[in-house]
């Protein structure tokens, strides 16, 4: 690996900062957005269990709040049920939620378009070396070589950087999408039922 590296030149390490932070992004967003931790199971049952027992205390909803991202949403439901202005807040507490689970995820597809530039300026620089290297009377074999090999390299790298990240990109794109419909559905249902106990 290192002897590859070696042979791949200077170029190869901004791509290799990419591919850090792209695997450290992937790892990030996996963990975070699992739908245990986003949408935890029988929250909204115990949320319902909560305006039906009188326990909405200004307490009781912080914890709820920071319980998880539908904790978030449940807790500015049952604040402001029964008042004026409860959409709002529902739908200010979404886009704040929607946030968070989208960070970093820009960061994959800036990844997935820049790695590719990035190994065509190594491959740029293998080409000056090849250029620099020949000369009308002859040129020195391995410094072609070593042209050859920084240009192929840094491609490849490239390449095989920007594949994943832009998988990930659009699938954690899509699960954003997803949860968040899973929390507004969830906000719905919860409305729904303790309209219906008060």
């Amino acid at each position: 690996m290192l002897a590859i590296l070696h042979a791949a030149g200077w170029p190869i390490w901004p791509l290799l900062a990419a591919s850090v932070i792209g695997l450290a992004v992937i790892v990030e967003r996996c963990l975070s957005l699992r739908r245990a931790k986003v949408v935890p199971a029988g929250l909204e049952n115990q949320v319902i269990e909560m305006v039906q027992r009188h326990q909405t205390s200004p307490e009781a909803l912080e914890r709820l709040r920071m319980h998880s991202p539908l904790g978030t949403v449940l807790s500015e439901v049952i604040r402001f049920r029964g008042k004026p202005g409860q959409r709002e807040a529902v739908e200010e507490a979404g886009r704040a939620v929607n946030f968070q689970l989208g960070r970093y995820t820009d960061a994959l597809g800036t990844i997935a378009v820049a790695a590719p530039l990035m190994g065509l300026f190594g491959t740029v620089v293998g080409m000056i070396e090849i250029f620099g290297a020949y000369s009308p009377v002859g040129g020195d074999p391995a410094a072609l070589a070593r042209g050859i090999a920084i240009a192929l390299y840094n491609t490849g790298f490239g390449i095989l950087i920007a594949i994943p990240s832009l998988i990930a990109h659009r699938y954690f794109r899509g699960r954003v999408d997803t949860l968040v419909f899973e929390l507004e559905a969830a906000a719905q249902r919860v409305r729904r039922r303790t309209d219906e106990t008060t």
